[in-house]
């Protein structure tokens, strides 16, 4: 057996020799070029480890069952969390791009045309995977017409398949939460509505509205005519675990739903650190890839939240001083206290 060496382990020499500037073959040197092609391709390397993490969390959570007291329920949190890092590392490298000026890009730029990172079929799908519908995205029109057909098909067959919000939402509604879930709920959340309904100040109180639609009504969709990602079951258990989330056995629940927010808020963050980059560089002049630049990326960054549906359930909190309290039974179910 031959021993394995860090060069051929890491395939670098194919990795090291992958960069090709156009700015080279065209003889018009532009040394800016070769930190703009790394830097893409270290995106589409991270791309690919998020893929890598978000294919192993939703194999865990579409299994049948899925004990919220066990490793499998850590091993989620555990790589979610892991998302959330790469994600701010996605960011930062930002910091690094915005080494180069507008004039170190413009020794290159219209040698790119027509390739745009709005060719990114590996952050597309992603989106997918994750829960971004078709029917949600900004410039669905044209989302995949720069694309080559292979890549279209990665996408369309991510999006058949469930997305982890999809999964999250079957998760939720398996809970065994009483009172939340039982068939006696309906007064569970008649009396955390009345508490709502005293904590909302004069300004808010087009809120309670939202909550018996929310966590009331039996919705068939939502007032924007879109059916909602979280079914009332699911976003009923969601609320009970931000409520009650300093119980046991519902911190690790609670943690699984931060991350998601958290994945939200960075994807945010990488969308609008692109936009602002984007102006700086090339100011209101259009893509590479023909699109409107910053107007076309600050639509899609407002458009493309995933997990607001639990962002929004944060609206609905109340002191903790004034939460129903849980009957004894379930404080000893959710404290792991055996009798």
């Amino acid at each position: 057996m031959s021993q394995m060496h860090y060069h051929d382990y890491l395939q670098l020499e194919r990795i090291l020799n992958a960069q090709f500037p156009e700015s080279d073959k065209q003889k018009l040197p532009a040394h800016d070029e070769m930190l703009f092609i790394i830097i893409h391709q270290a995106y589409e390397l991270w791309f690919k480890q998020l893929h890598h993490e978000v294919d192993s969390i939703a194999a865990i959570m579409n299994k049948p069952a899925l004990n919220d007291n066990s490793p499998e329920l850590q091993t989620v949190v555990h790589r979610l969390n892991r998302c959330v890092t790469i994600l701010k590392v996605l960011v930062h490298q930002i910091d690094i791009m915005e080494t180069m000026t507008p004039m170190d890009f413009l020794d290159f730029r219209d040698m790119l045309r027509p390739a745009s990172g709005f060719q990114s079929w590996q952050f597309k799908e992603l989106e997918a995977k994750l829960g971004l519908k078709f029917d949600q995205r900004h410039g669905k029109e044209y989302y995949t017409a720069q694309l080559r057909k292979e890549h279209v098909d990665v996408i369309k067959d991510a999006e058949a398949n469930k997305s982890l919000l999809e999964l999250v939402n079957g998760w939720l509604e398996r809970m065994p939460l009483s009172p939340a879930l039982s068939e006696d709920s309906n007064s569970f959340w008649q009396i955390y509505r009345n508490s709502y309904s005293e904590s909302l100040a004069d300004a808010e109180k087009e809120n309670l509205k939202a909550f018996e639609e929310i966590f009331l009504d039996n919705r068939q969709q939502t007032t924007d005519h879109r059916s909602p990602s979280l079914s009332v079951a699911a976003s009923r258990a969601a609320l009970f675990i931000m409520l009650y989330r300093g119980y046991p056995l519902l911190q690790q629940p609670f943690q699984l739903l931060n991350c998601l927010l958290e994945i939200d808020e960075q994807l945010s963050s990488w969308r609008y650190r692109h936009m602002n980059m984007v102006h700086r560089m090339i100011g209101t002049r259009i893509g590479t890839g023909g699109s409107s630049g910053k107007d076309y990326l600050k639509a899609a960054a407002d458009k493309h939240y995933i997990f607001k549906e639990i962002a929004q359930l944060n609206s609905f909190l109340i002191e903790r001083r004034k939460l129903p309290p849980l009957p004894r039974e379930m404080e000893t179910r959710l404290g792991f206290v055996h009798q």
